[in-house]
């Protein structure tokens, strides 16, 4: 049996799991058998750069967490060496970074994941990795809406154009007689 001590320790870590799971906007679950020390600290080393927390829990502590936050249907998936990449922002990122990850290592798997509260399975993850990023989305929208204006700007050059004319200097001869 353990002493107390010890089971006060794992149910802080289980609560402490509880609190960033319940606040994550998104998180992965993978298989990191077959990861070097190298690609591990390259790995961490981006995730820290993206935000992301990237941590291996212990199953049956990742278990007890995904029942309280009602991601129950996880918890089959918890079998091996696992762990947890969890976004407290960037729904995209954990998703983006593994799966290059993934690609590169043969045994490196991408499980399951979740988006603000709605399960993934492997397939969804991989598609949400293949979303831009924010940034890139944002700059989307921007050349869009200005779009318009820029073909707006261009058909009224055009018309100043034809008439052989500025505006400037039409409104100032009818003023000069």
């Amino acid at each position: 049996m353990p002493s107390e001590k010890t089971l006060a320790l794992k149910k802080a870590q289980c609560e402490a799991l509880i609190g960033k799971l319940q606040t994550a906007v998104s998180g992965v679950i993978v298989n990191y058998q077959g990861i070097t020390v190298e690609q591990d600290t390259q790995l961490r080393s981006e995730m820290r750069k993206a935000g992301v927390e990237y941590k291996v829990y212990k199953n049956t502590l990742t278990e007890r967490a995904f029942d309280a936050v009602g991601f129950s249907e996880l918890k089959p998936l918890l079998t091996g060496m696992n762990a947890l990449a969890i976004s407290q922002n960037d729904p995209v990122a954990p998703a983006k970074i593994l799966k290059e990850y993934a690609e590169k290592i043969p045994t490196f798997e991408i499980k399951a994941g979740f988006v603000e509260g709605r399960i993934l399975d492997q397939k969804g993850v991989l598609a949400l990795a293949e979303i831009p990023s924010k940034e890139t989305l944002v700059c989307k929208i921007m050349l869009s809406m200005q779009s318009p204006l820029y073909k707006l700007a261009y058909a009224l050059q055009a018309i100043i154009d034809k008439s052989g004319e500025a505006p400037a200097e039409a409104a100032a001869e009818p003023a000069a007689e």
